[in-house]
């Protein structure tokens, strides 16, 4: 909806159409219209450089829903873009018109036929899901991009996605059967192989087309497996059965939508080995690449040493020397005959067939496409040039060029990519906050497209074209060719309103980048020191990679995985911050209420700040966001009953004690705090102990000191009022292992519920005024062990955000219960039990929990854990009014019904005191901290009245 300037009548008159659309719209389907501005901020990017503001977002739910959207989008003459994942590398996903989102109820498995091997599935089946599926039968979709824990079918038919192992699997095109699709006029129809036989007269045109331009086709297309750019006519050939269904597959939704799709599913190797071999650079990867296809590989992954150094938490041990690598994957019955003779070829090439050690390699090269966008310095890097792809012999030469391109236009990029298909992935570091950095983004990608050209190679090897490289075909394809291209989507979209400004009269590759019409750098009371201390810096980690809407596996996030809502993502979040600081979208600033509500069940689980690729930390941005927000205005309740609960808790501690019935006013207290503090009615409060752990340990025997080392336990808000229990075994299993505990005489903590609430002043002054209380001990060296995951990860990570350039933080050890026994060379008494293990959020981010895992190995306690990492209560989250449901919700994935499951006898762990706090309400089941569980017989415990 690109045109002539905005004034204030074309303001209005535009106003007016979406006001009237929408009405349509919601009169006409069942699934969601939304056109609200915090809406249309999250779906103006994908994973490009790109912003596209749409009109609004329609979530159909049947495909009459979606003839009906395309119906209204027709009468109102709006351009529709057709959106999945959105994990769109090339811009394909996002457009000025209607966006039509099919992943939030379209996403059924019609059928699945493991006789037939094939599946029907909707348009927005998550790949991951999919194969979840066919995995019962030992059958899956062959192709495998890094994005398939969230791609959806349709989101790989348009762009002919291809991953991991195409060698053996083919591209999406090759594995597709027939397709179900919408044209923009409403026609309906169902395309696949076609042959000789006589069709309607529309299947009739488009064989016209293909004997008008058989000859450019036979020479120009298909020339080598990666050849994506343009459209895919050479499936339109006789000797490949005149397949119109794969001629549209890769065609980005320039032509139709997708409604459902049959595909062929194939079986799943039993045997697989990898090997891995290390090169001096990426251009001598690129160049063994020939030798390595000789041995037959299923996958022939290239990966640098700038991604390799990214990755956080991965496990690194098992690459060999070098700066590059190659990882190969062999399988079959000889599988590993034929990778250790292929290691041979390689010097220092190592063969792994460890399960688990192969996974952790893989999973480096799997979050490539985050990993990628930040250089170890901190620096950005961007898509645009990011999936080139020429013959497999010419790859060492075109990046040896590719190389010095780079050099003399002064830009790096770190690469990866399917190096056995000629396919190079690649983020470069362009400067495109600036005119000069934008202009060399387009010079980049010019000559790289005439180089690419020059070696016979594509723009595009498996991620479209896109707005990307759609305007630089002309460097690839004759007169000839386009002619096709155009002709094709013209037989399909004569109005040329399905998704514009792709392939065919395309938009300037640099057109509306992201990074433009940003506001000058916000002021901002947190550091953002690993981002320059700039916040726009920060949102623009997230490159929308999509990684936050995978439903299994880690933390992240845990509040998308309860609503299936964009807004409720991570990279939803950040769109939305990023218009707020835009200011042209979303008018109004730190008080935005459209952040506000994308915030609003944004858990602060800090699983983000792990399992995000690029550590996008929203914890963080939504304690700066709220600390604006609400700043010289009345908080909501919660803010002030929950994010002062540490201070409420002492003041109450007295009476409690002096109460001739404590537990009946504990009672009262707490219904008189849930009327007035802001708290979900549904959720009961937890009750004080009759005596805080501090008092206790006044009284404590202690052992006696002698040679023991000190260690300064944190009395943390909830252990020290709610389970002293835990501290006190805690200081039993620690003298066991030798040391001589001590506890800060003043009263101490860390501050996190006044940084949750994003009362931030406050939490840099108890923060600051407990930092005072504890130096004096570590300065004499003496470590700091936390009992609770969520106060041990604000000291060691949050007070650096609080405190920035305090010199005092050098000298804290703070360590978890588990690393500061390890340190000991403790070993616990050995007793054969099982247990259920909740992580806590915090802990799996900042602290690690290996050390937990080795110890209660070593204490013969044998775990499982649930799927998901997240309780759903997470400090306030879960207490505050409005948030009850979706905290069940995240519970009931995984952890509940595993506890509920679990047999009488088992040990219910957790060291989160939200995380046993969610647990007993909700399954009656009382969970242990992990140093009750090393006791070497049950321990001491406070009763409750």
């Amino acid at each position: 909806m690109s045109g002539p300037p905005v004034t204030a009548g074309s303001r209005s008159a535009t106003l007016g159409m979406m006001s009237t659309l929408e009405n349509d719209l919601r009169a006409a389907l069942d699934g969601e219209v939304d056109f609200s501005v915090r809406c249309r901020a999250e779906y103006s990017y994908d994973a490009s450089v790109y912003r596209r503001v749409p009109v609004g977002v329609v979530f159909p739910r049947t495909a009459d829903d979606v003839a009906a959207a395309v119906r209204a989008a027709r009468e109102h003459d709006v351009s529709i873009t057709a959106r999945g994942a959105g994990t769109s590398i090339a811009g394909n996903a996002i457009g000025e018109g209607l966006v039509v989102d099919f992943s939030r109820h379209m996403n059924r498995i019609v059928e699945l036929d493991p006789e037939r091997r094939i599946a029907r599935v909707e348009p927005g089946v998550v790949l991951d899901d999919l194969n979840r599926a066919a995995g019962r039968h030992g059958l899956r979709f062959g192709p495998d991009p890094s994005s398939r824990s969230r791609c959806v079918l349709a989101g790989m038919i348009g762009n002919n996605a291809c991953g991991t192992r195409a060698l053996v699997y083919g591209r999406t095109s090759d594995n597709v059967e027939s397709l179900d699709v919408l044209r923009y006029d409403g026609t309906a129809l169902t395309v696949g192989a076609h042959g000789k036989e006589p069709a309607d007269p529309f299947i009739e045109e488009l064989r016209a087309l293909r004997d008008r331009h058989l000859a450019t086709i036979r020479t120009s297309l298909g020339r080598f497996p990666r050849q994506v750019s343009g459209y895919g006519l050479e499936h339109l050939l006789p000797e490949n059965d005149f397949h119109v269904a794969r001629a549209l597959v890769g065609s980005e939704g320039t032509c139709a939508f997708t409604l459902g799709a049959t595909l062929r599913l194939v079986s799943e190797p039993e045997t697989k080995v990898l090997v891995i071999a290390g090169f001096p650079d990426f251009v001598a990867a690129g160049e063994a690449v020939p030798r390595v296809l000789e041995f037959g590989p299923d996958a022939c992954e290239g990966l640098d040493a700038q991604i390799v150094a990214m990755a956080r938490g991965s496990d690194r041990s098992g690459l060999p020397e070098g700066t590059s690598w190659l990882l190969i994957e062999l399988t079959g019955d000889d599988a590993e005959d034929r990778a250790r003779a292929l290691a041979r070829e390689f010097p220092g090439a190592v063969v792994e067939t460890d399960p688990l050690r192969q996974a952790a390699v893989w999973k480096i090269r799997t979050d490539g496409a985050g990993l990628a966008t930040r250089a170890p310095d901190g620096s950005q890097a961007w898509p645009g040039w990011e999936d080139s792809a020429v013959p497999p012999d010419r790859l060492g030469a075109y990046l040896g060029e590719l190389r010095q391109l780079f050099a003399r236009f002064g830009v790096h990029g770190a690469a990866y990519g399917h190096f056995g298909e000629g396919c190079l992935h690649i983020r470069i570091d362009f400067d495109l906050a600036t005119e000069r950095g934008r202009k060399t983004f387009r010079e980049v990608i010019e000559e790289a497209t005439r180089l690419v050209a020059a070696h016979g190679g594509s723009p595009s090897g498996e991620h479209g074209d896109g707005r990307a490289r759609s305007e630089v075909l002309p460097l690839v394809y004759d007169d000839a060719a386009l002619k096709a291209f155009r002709e094709f989507k013209g037989v399909w979209d004569p109005e040329g309103r399905m998704n514009p400004g792709i392939l065919v009269d395309p938009e300037p590759i640099d057109d509306r980048l992201r990074t433009e019409g940003m506001r000058p750098r916000p002021r901002t009371f947190l550091p953002f020191a690993a981002d320059n201390g700039d916040f726009r810096q920060a949102l623009h980690r997230c490159v929308g990679v999509g990684k936050c809407r995978s439903d299994h596996g880690g933390v992240m996030c845990p509040s998308y995985r309860a609503t299936h809502d964009e807004k409720d993502s991570t990279r939803g979040r950040a769109r939305a911050l990023e218009e707020m600081l835009r200011g042209d979208l979303d008018t109004e600033g730190w008080r935005s209420e459209s952040v506000h509500e994308a915030l609003d069940l944004c858990l602060a689980c800090k699983g983000c700040a792990s399992d995000c690729p690029v550590n996008v930390d929203m914890a963080t941005y939504k304690s700066e966001f709220l600390h604006h927000h609400y700043r010289r205005r009345l908080r909501p309740m919660a803010h002030y009953s929950m994010g002062w609960l540490p201070l409420w808790l002492r003041l109450a501690r007295g009476p409690l004690r002096a109460a001739s019935s404590p537990g009946r006013l504990a009672r009262s207290l707490a219904g008189l705090g849930k009327r007035l503090g802001g708290v979900a009615p549904e959720r009961d409060l937890p009750a004080p102990a009759k005596q805080s752990f501090t008092r206790w340990f006044r009284r404590h025997h202690r052992a006696p000191g002698g040679d023991r080392r000190q260690v300064l336990l944190w009395p943390d808000t909830f252990t020290n009022h709610f389970t002293p229990s835990a501290a006190r075994a805690a200081v039993r299993v620690l003298e066991d292992a030798g040391y001589e505990v001590i506890v800060p005489q003043a009263q101490v903590c860390c501050g996190l519920t006044w940084m949750s609430t994003g009362q931030l002043t406050m939490a840099r002054r108890v923060a600051r005024r407990s930092l005072e209380a504890i130096h004096p001990y570590a300065a004499r060296g003496i470590p700091i062990v936390g009992l609770e995951p969520s106060c041990t990860a604000a000291l060691r990570g949050d007070w650096e955000k609080l405190l920035p350039g305090d010199e005092r933080l050098a000298d804290l050890k703070v360590r978890t219960f588990a690393e500061l026994l390890e340190e000991a060379g403790w070993s616990p008494p050995h007793r054969e039990r099982t247990a259920i293990a909740q992580i806590h959020c915090h802990q799996h981010a900042e602290l690690g929990q290996d050390a937990d895992l080795r110890l209660l190995a070593k204490a013969g306690v044998e775990i499982t854990r649930p799927e998901s990492g997240c309780c759903g209560l997470a400090g306030n989250f879960g207490f505050e009014k409005g948030h009850y449901d979706v905290s069940v919700k995240i519970a009931e994935r995984d952890l509940a019904p595993a506890v509920r499951d679990a047999a009488p006898g088992t040990i219910v762990l957790a060291d989160g005191f939200s995380c046993r706090t969610q647990i007993a309400q909700l399954t009656g089941r009382e969970a242990v901290h992990l140093a009750e569980v090393l006791l070497p017989e049950e321990g001491p415990r406070d009763d409750h009245e």
